[in-house]
């Protein structure tokens, strides 16, 4: 195919797609401030690369991708725009539940938002139990901390993981020589560290707490040649592991022989 990207593709190709793989990718983000940097689109940006990445490697088809997502936190911040959960829910679900209707039975949500994920989670049940559709959701901006936060300061809001997704995608709006009054790194950990807990999870308001200034890291180090090699390694990454849950979902939950395509992962 010339494009996995379903706006770009005609209506006999979605359909002759549909009948070979049904399987539909959908890029999860927000539009929020990302420091002086870093554009707004941030998180978008990161997870459409990475669908269209991991739509190769499993032959699906990347959805358009709704911008906006749910980011109340870092309203005080001008370059912000959020939903509310229930807008965000129901934009997902019509979204997919379109796709279902012509065809798609396989949900991937590839997700790089935090905020997302409660939101994601509900309208994700409902896809499933209400539409048929067999779905699973990568919390990307986790397995890109799990490869390379080690060498690349962690996953920090604006800094060197982030800078590298945009890099990888659109190395244009990306201005590491307008870096400056990153906040203290110590403090943006510990509220991070407490956020990302699986046993509590407290409510923030305001990014204001993590990071007075709304962003911090050391993005400094950031290339495009980084940049697309990390890119590639989530890609196969998720694409390797999603392949496997689906066939364990398929086999697990009466499914059907669908899934021969998303087994043989390139």
């Amino acid at each position: 195919m010339h494009t996995r990207q379903f706006i770009e593709l005609t209506q006999p190709e979605i359909a002759a797609q549909f009948k070979r793989n049904p399987l539909v990718i959908f890029p999860a983000g927000s539009v929020e401030q990302h420091g002086p940097h870093l554009p707004a689109g941030t998180d978008i940006f990161a997870s459409i690369a990475i669908g269209e990445e991991v739509a190769k490697r499993m032959d699906g088809l990347v959805l358009p991708a709704c911008p906006f997502g749910v980011t109340p936190m870092h309203m005080p911040f001008e370059g912000t725009i959020t939903f509310t959960p229930e807008t965000y829910i129901q934009v997902v679900k019509e979204v997919c539940v379109s796709t279902a209707k012509h065809g798609a039975k396989y949900l991937l949500i590839i997700n790089w938002h935090e905020g997302n994920i409660p939101s994601l989670a509900i309208a994700a049940e409902s896809l499933h139990r209400d539409y048929g559709m067999t779905v699973l959701t990568a919390q990307a901006c986790y397995v890109a901390a799990e490869m390379y936060g080690k060498d690349m300061g962690g996953l920090t809001h604006g800094g060197e993981i982030e800078a590298h997704a945009v890099l990888a995608y659109r190395p244009d709006l990306v201005h590491l020589d307008r870096i400056e009054q990153s906040s203290d790194h110590g403090r943006g950990r510990k509220w991070d560290k407490l956020r990302r807990t699986r046993a509590f999870q407290p409510v923030l308001t305001d990014i204001r707490t993590i990071a007075p200034t709304g962003w911090y890291g050391s993005p400094e180090h950031a290339t495009v040649e980084k940049g697309r090699r990390m890119l590639e390694g989530v890609a196969d990454a998720i694409a390797k592991e999603a392949a496997e849950i689906f066939k364990q979902l398929d086999e697990g939950q009466g499914g059907t022989a669908e899934l021969r395509h998303l087994r043989k992962v390139k």
